[in-house]
């Protein structure tokens, strides 16, 4: 089947875009190339097209209970108009797959879920949620843009009247920018500041080239799959499919703090209480290499010369100049300063556990 095309893609064309195929859908892995790319978002600012994600729409009375059922996280200790990170789980406490969900009323949250997993996030929040609340698939009423960098709150302010310093960190407002009815979201998957936008899927194109016009001679540059992928590992933040899936749980994985095992039950719940008692057997940590090499997804981890885990991610960090990598190892190497070994090519090369995120941008 031919890769479906977002709103986007003639713009992408016309500005340059390498496009490849990821996880359905054609996009560009870079435009300029992936270091400039990287550099421009944590140097001043970057614009993402991120209309490949999925929403998903709890509506109608209870639609905040039938959501907060699924998730890991307490819809409950947000207000309206913030968002919150949680993840979907299975009976066995794996990751279903990881997502934001946007509270705009107890009658009213979307959920924000992964490309890969749009069709398969959709079928299993509908099956699994209790009757009352319509659950609805909102994918092809949005395009999604996102702006990101130190330079892209005062980019974006250029094209609206609205105050964007007064929408705080992980929360959204409906308003418009260029003209356009958007939810501007203080939201992002780059370790910087910036805003992920829903827009239209008609007005996508003008509102990206209005957004690359304002940040001309600020140093906004368009930014690929490439660059994202950069960005999120030196940030630490999961990518579905390599860092978390259906086997891996929020424990393992570092994210327990996205979990609350004090509220009504959700999905995998029982699991990961279970879990907590008997303690992790496996723990997702950073990790820098300390001889030449450059690690990547399903490398294998060694200590003593036995494989002991897997690396999830990995990549040469342009902004610290070094090989990092993520991945999953016993408790007993998980802590700062330990060592072990990643086999690349056949050969163990050093390693050590080091602090995450990688990546901290300045205050």
């Amino acid at each position: 089947m031919a890769p479906r095309r977002t709103p986007l893609y003639d713009a992408h064309v016309r500005h340059g875009g390498k496009l490849v195929e990821f996880a359905g859908w054609e996009l560009p892995v870079q435009y300029k190339g992936v270091i400039d790319e990287h550099r421009a978002v944590r140097e001043a600012a970057g614009l993402f097209d991120v209309s490949h994600m999925g929403e998903v729409f709890f509506e109608g009375e209870g639609a905040l209970e039938a959501c907060n059922e699924l998730v890991t996280n307490d819809l409950r200790s947000i207000g309206d108009g913030q968002a919150l990170y949680a993840g979907l789980l299975n009976e066995r406490g794996g990751f279903v797959d990881d997502v934001i969900c946007y509270r705009f009323s107890p009658t009213k949250i979307l959920v924000c879920t992964n490309a890969s997993n749009a069709e398969k996030d959709f079928e299993w929040m509908k099956s699994h949620a209790k009757a009352g609340p319509v659950v609805r698939d909102a994918g092809a009423d949005f395009a999604q843009l996102a702006l990101q960098g130190p330079k892209a709150i005062g980019i974006l302010q250029k094209l609206t009247s609205a105050d964007l310093q007064a929408i705080a960190f992980f929360r959204f407002a409906e308003i418009e920018v260029d003209g356009k009815p958007v939810i501007a979201a203080r939201t992002g998957y780059t370790g910087e500041d910036g805003f992920e936008i829903f827009c239209r899927p008609g007005d996508a194109t003008d509102l990206w080239e209005a957004i690359l016009a304002a940040g001309k001679d600020e140093g906004l540059m368009p930014a690929g799959l490439g660059a994202r992928d950069s960005l999120r590992t030196e940030s630490k933040l999961a990518l579905y499919g390599n860092d978390i899936d259906d086997e891996h749980t929020p424990l393992e994985a570092s994210l327990g703090w996205i979990v609350k095992l004090d509220k009504p039950g959700f999905i995998g719940k029982e699991a990961l209480v279970r879990q907590k008692a008997d303690g992790v057997k496996r723990k997702l940590i950073g990790f820098e290499l300390t001889e030449r090499g450059i690690p990547r997804h399903g490398y294998p981890i060694l200590s003593n010369g036995q494989p002991v885990g897997v690396v999830t991610s990995g990549t040469m960090s342009p902004t610290l100049q070094k090989p990092i990598g993520i991945g999953y190892v016993p408790p007993e190497l998980a802590s700062e300063g330990s060592t072990f070994e990643v086999e690349i090519r056949g050969k163990p090369v050093a390693a050590r556990v080091v602090k995450t995120p990688f990546y901290k941008r300045p205050a």
